[in-house]
């Protein structure tokens, strides 16, 4: 006989409880897995318990979802004021009954064993509080401390086992807490009894700077992220900024607009650069990347275009007065607020703190242009490899915003100048590079397009100065097969028997 094909049936998808918590959902491919617990663990001050809340709170506020919180370590008190701090005031939701905050007080120096032990009491408790709000979220927090004071562990963790199973038959998406141990996930080793989700989170000081990360170590039923990932905790509560979350999915634009300088437009096909581009600025100390930027941004503030300027090495009133001395006037711009700046030293936060800044000052303001002053200052704080994967993170984040960014980056080594110490420039749409060449005992500065994607670009290396009177690229002399910059340069053109050769584009290339 013959056989007959069978098709195996279509995997349902797990159901997810949506956090509500940026990136975070991105990470676990829709929220954490709806009717079973999920483990939550780390050291002292990573974030659980505001993880928790805020998992709580967004429930009942965006998706309509009362829900739980059972404390184990601070009191009632103690949790609404932290959390109002942060903007997660839970107090609002408690008076109209979508969320339940109950307290339980253990204290080792006060517990005496005397026969069996069971958690009987507790699941009343428990059972109470989901009932009186229809709770469809639960919390505990950090459930852990039931061990404090107890010997016969044995029994306590079949006990767990018992309330785990419970609440899967109460059909509550649940977060445990739990704190991290030395040689496992937990201290008691919680991870054997809730396996549907686990997530760590990690607060580590390396160099003197904190910075904070979580991954999702396991996630059955479900494909997810397992890279780690930074997150940030501030006034708006806690972001996690996924590295690789955005992808290459982003819109293109056919638009142009101008550096700023008509001559480097020249280069660039005589129309600048893209819209919604990303542009590399690289050169040693002195080479007037800072300039270039400031000129992009002004040009921007002329089109009635706002301009966000992050600034890595100057306060906002130096980048004034410098570019001052180079003929541009920031101030109108900054009084009309067409042009912001936010200045910080990169020592004052993690990577992921300004990169969390970022975003929500882009978010806020809508900017359509962003200069970024020096990504190389961001080394300070981490390490290439680390700078490289915030960078992308905000390159894509910026693209999908359609907003133009440019970045500058100091070059430490004059030998190699198409190099940068972070390692982004194949993230770039457009690379200029610019030198400090010591020729006859005089520095002269010379501009170069590494690439710049999808347009015809100058392939000269031109020669610039900075006046008074402004950025001015100098126009291609050659004598006897020789480009002549600097002194040569001029003496050629004030006592040549012929004129310079203009050379506005140049030998095109793509």
């Amino acid at each position: 006989m013959p056989k007959t094909a069978t098709h195996a049936a279509p995997v349902q998808p797990v159901p997810k409880s949506p956090t509500g918590i940026q990136g975070l959902d991105e990470i676990t491919g829709g929220g954490l897995p709806r009717g079973r617990p999920t483990l939550v663990c780390g050291g002292p001050g990573c974030g659980k318990t505001i993880l928790s809340m805020e998992f709580l709170i967004n429930g009942a506020r965006q998706f309509d979802e009362p829900g739980v919180f059972l404390s184990f370590e601070e009191s009632i008190e103690d949790l609404t004021a932290n959390f109002a701090s942060l903007g997660l005031d839970p107090r609002p939701l408690a008076a109209r009954k979508k969320l339940s905050l109950d307290y339980v007080r253990v204290e080792p120096n006060e517990i005496q064993e005397t026969g069996g032990y069971d958690l009987d009491g507790l699941f009343i408790r428990l059972e109470h509080a989901i009932d009186a709000v229809h709770a469809k979220r639960v919390v505990l927090d950090t459930i852990e401390t039931l061990f404090s004071g107890l010997s016969d562990t044995r029994t306590l963790r079949a006990e767990l086992r018992r309330l785990f199973n419970w609440l899967r038959t109460k059909g509550v998406t649940a977060i445990v807490t739990g704190e991290r141990g030395e040689n496992g996930m937990t201290r008691h080793g919680l991870e054997e009894y809730i396996t549907d989700c686990v997530i760590l989170l990690d607060h580590r000081v390396v160099d003197q700077n904190a910075t904070r990360r979580l991954r999702v170590v396991k996630y059955r039923g479900s494909t997810h992220g397992a890279n780690e990932s930074p997150f940030f905790i501030d006034e708006s509560g806690l972001s996690v900024l996924p590295i690789a979350s955005l992808g290459l999915q982003h819109r293109v634009s056919p638009g142009r607009l101008s550096t700023g300088v008509p001559d480097l437009d020249e280069m660039l096909g005589g129309k600048g650069y893209f819209r919604g581009s990303s542009i590399l600025v690289s050169g040693s100390a002195g080479t007037g990347k800072t300039s270039l930027a400031g000129y992009f941004a002004e040009a921007a503030c002329r089109r009635r275009e706002s301009a966000l300027y992050f600034a890595f090495e100057e306060s906002a009133a130096q980048i004034v007065r410098n570019l001052g001395s180079i003929g541009l006037n920031l101030e109108p711009w900054l009084r009309k607020g067409l042009l912001q700046v936010h200045a910080a030293r990169p020592t004052t936060s993690g990577l992921e703190g300004h990169l969390s800044a970022m975003h929500r000052l882009i978010e806020e303001k809508k900017p359509r242009v962003v200069v970024v002053d020096p990504i190389s200052n961001l080394i300070s704080v981490g390490t290439s490899l680390e700078v490289k994967a915030m960078l992308a993170r905000l390159i894509d984040f910026m693209k999908v915003k359609e907003t133009t960014a440019l970045f500058t980056s100091l070059t430490i080594d004059d030998s190699h100048p198409e190099g940068t110490d972070v390692g982004i420039s194949s993230f770039m749409d457009t690379w200029l590079v610019l030198r400090n060449l010591e020729l006859n005992g005089e520095r002269t500065r010379t501009l170069d397009v590494v690439k710049s994607r999808g347009m015809a670009h100058s392939n000269q290396v031109r020669e610039f100065v900075l006046t008074g009177e402004g950025l001015k690229l100098l126009e291609v002399v050659r004598h006897e097969g020789r480009v002549l910059v600097g002194s040569e340069r001029a003496a050629y053109v004030d006592d040549g028997p012929v004129a310079p050769r203009r050379s506005g584009k140049g030998a095109a290339r793509r």
